[in-house]
């Protein structure tokens, strides 16, 4: 069976729900292939091989937390180009889909955005999306190089399915862009600015 490569949305080690739905997703046509970087990666091991990931490629390095998407695309690159995927898949929030636009572009792939559902398919895999508001759903797949998929946060329920999670250290090389955008402070999200 191909393996699937799962982004891993986690802080500090704490994986995110989203990335547990989409490791329930990955199951669907292949076998998850968790990618966790920045500080806590390895920490992330224990509840990803509880939801099914058969193997999670782990780097640290300050370059994450530093400086915006470009590390995080070197190092999806990294993952396809030793892994050689069926799919890459990522949480459809604003991050993961220019992290997602940004792989496409460097690996001369296909996108599809904003999923709500994946099966497999004879010629890869076939993504659902909802549109017109909900009224519609149309299905999509991918033609032209390794499928990069975006999903829906909530689209699948998060289900258990222990695998072997063997944790692999990633070999990532930052390319020149990767220091362009710096990050220089990070200002926690107020409630009543949330409320507007």
């Amino acid at each position: 069976m191909a393996e699937v490569l799962v982004y891993v949305d986690h802080v500090d080690g704490a994986v995110r729900k989203p990335t547990l739905e989409l490791l329930t997703l990955a199951r669907r046509i292949g076998e998850p292939v968790a990618v966790a970087l920045g500080n806590g990666a390895a920490d992330t091991a224990a509840v990803l091989a509880e939801h099914g990931a058969v193997k999670v490629l782990t780097h640290e390095a300050s370059e994450y937390a530093d400086y915006l998407v470009v590390p995080k695309v070197d190092a999806l690159q990294a993952a396809v180009e030793a892994v050689s995927p069926a799919a890459v898949l990522l949480s459809s929030s604003a991050e993961g889909k220019e992290i997602a636009a940004r792989l496409a572009l460097r690996t001369a792939s296909g996108i599809i955005t904003d999923a709500v559902d994946l099966e497999a398919g004879e010629e890869g895999p076939v993504a659902t999306q909802s549109v017109f508001a909900a009224s519609f759903t149309s299905k999509s797949r991918v033609v032209k190089g390794t499928p990069v998929i975006t999903v829906k946060p909530n689209s699948a329920a998060v289900e258990a399915a222990p695998a072997a999670g063997a944790v692999e250290a990633l070999a990532v090389t930052f390319s020149a862009q990767a220091t362009g955008t710096k990050v220089t402070a990070r200002t926690p999200a107020s409630r009543r600015a949330a409320r507007s």
